[in-house]
């Protein structure tokens, strides 16, 4: 179905692999811990078998992520993490935003209401937005913690058109993954599928996307 851009009155984005260059600074991560066992194929040959091993277990850990929000144990999950790990969140402060991104959604914000909807849990979501000064852009932000169930449930989506003051069909989802999509198609929204994260675009065509583009700042294009 081909996106109709004439109908968009929101934007609401999500963050990991779609304002934050986060997939690519875990597959640096990943290839760090495989140099040792992988030194014999050279630096380009782990970069790609780290963006393989990334990519394999990340439906997976939805799965599994997404079985936990079904039985309500997730906000439960999440305390313990916070509790357990909160000197070393307070030390991890080195997120990278996508090129081009702090200006898009600038030019952006002069003509929709924008908005936040992330499965990443409060304080990691509003690291990112604070490191970068994002916050004036979005007029909600919505993370993992905010409503009963998280992405893939469109609970999240129509929370946030709630707040905008907007029907759910006037409002576009862009993010990276099939989650992404099946949610806003779940909550009656448009959606645009990028693919700076580590969505492939067959996978999201089928999840729902009505437009794909290589990068977010791509929006540019129809808004």
């Amino acid at each position: 179905m081909a996106l109709d851009a004439a109908k968009i009155k929101a934007v609401i984005f999500d963050i990991d692999g779609t304002l934050s260059d986060s997939d690519d600074q875990m597959v640096e991560q990943v290839e760090r811990l495989l140099k040792p066992f992988l030194f014999f194929i050279g630096v380009s040959g782990r970069k790609a078998a780290a963006r393989w091993l990334v990519m394999a277990v990340e439906t997976p850990g939805n799965f599994l992520y997404h079985l936990a929000d079904r039985f309500d144990v997730d906000r439960l999950i999440m305390r313990l993490l916070n509790k357990s790990g909160r000197k070393k969140i307070k030390k991890q402060r080195d997120y990278r935003i996508i090129s081009g991104v702090p200006e898009m959604l600038a030019a952006l914000t002069t003509k929709y209401p924008l908005a936040v909807a992330s499965a990443r849990d409060e304080k990691s979501s509003m690291a990112f937005i604070d490191q970068f000064g994002l916050a004036s852009f979005f007029r909600v932000i919505v993370t993992s913690q905010t409503t009963h169930r998280t992405k893939p449930f469109p609970d999240p989506l129509l929370y946030t058109a709630e707040k905008l003051g907007l029907p759910p069909s006037d409002c576009l989802m862009v993010g990276d993954t099939t989650v992404d999509m099946r949610a806003a198609k779940r909550a009656g929204m448009q959606a645009v599928g990028v693919l700076c994260g580590f969505g492939r675009e067959g996978e999201l065509r089928r999840a729902g996307a009505d437009e794909i583009f290589p990068l977010t700042t791509d929006l540019s294009r129809i808004l």
